[in-house]
């Protein structure tokens, strides 16, 4: 998610449809990282969180924040910026943690009607992460987003819950 996907431009790009709506004020907010798939660049932290904030530019600031080793642990964020570049696959972000070199942000599930969970992967199928507006998500919602996960491919035995302070 988040600390984002540093290394996913190598290799082929397999196909990944996204959503294909996406209200950008209704998106923006905080969302709570509830599973993922293990990165270094995420290695030991927990209580991740995501918020983004909507610029007047069309750009949208990007802060992921974890807390170190324990939900007591020191935190540790990450300011990014993130656009869209096609308009007509709104699903489809790049997110900027340094100047020339965007990361793919694919938004595969997202619950249209409350914008409560979502699901995001990338160009690559090393990356994965179920978000949610809430500290703790549903169950229904959860196996409705590793279904889909399954279903695109992905294996679900690379997937972890991340504690969250509730």
């Amino acid at each position: 998610m988040l600390f984002m996907i540093l290394f996913s431009c190598k290799g082929q790009t397999p196909y990944r449809e996204v959503v294909k709506e996406v209200d950008l004020e209704r998106y923006a907010g905080t969302w709570y990282e509830i599973a993922r798939y293990p990165h270094r660049f995420e290695r030991g932290l927990t209580g991740v969180t995501a918020t983004y904030t909507l610029r007047a530019d069309g750009k949208i600031d990007v802060l992921n924040q974890g807390y170190k080793g324990s939900l007591d642990g020191e935190l540790s964020k990450a300011k990014a910026v993130a656009k869209i570049p096609d308009p007509d696959q709104p699903g489809k972000l790049k997110v900027f943690f340094f100047p020339l070199f965007g990361a793919d942000y694919y938004i595969l599930d997202l619950d249209q009607e409350g914008y409560q969970y979502a699901l995001v992967g990338s160009s690559s199928m090393n990356y994965l992460w179920i978000l949610s507006r809430t500290p703790q998500m549903d169950e229904i919602s959860l196996d409705k987003l590793r279904n889909k996960a399954k279903a695109l491919g992905y294996d679900l035995e690379k997937l972890e819950m991340v504690p969250q302070k509730i």
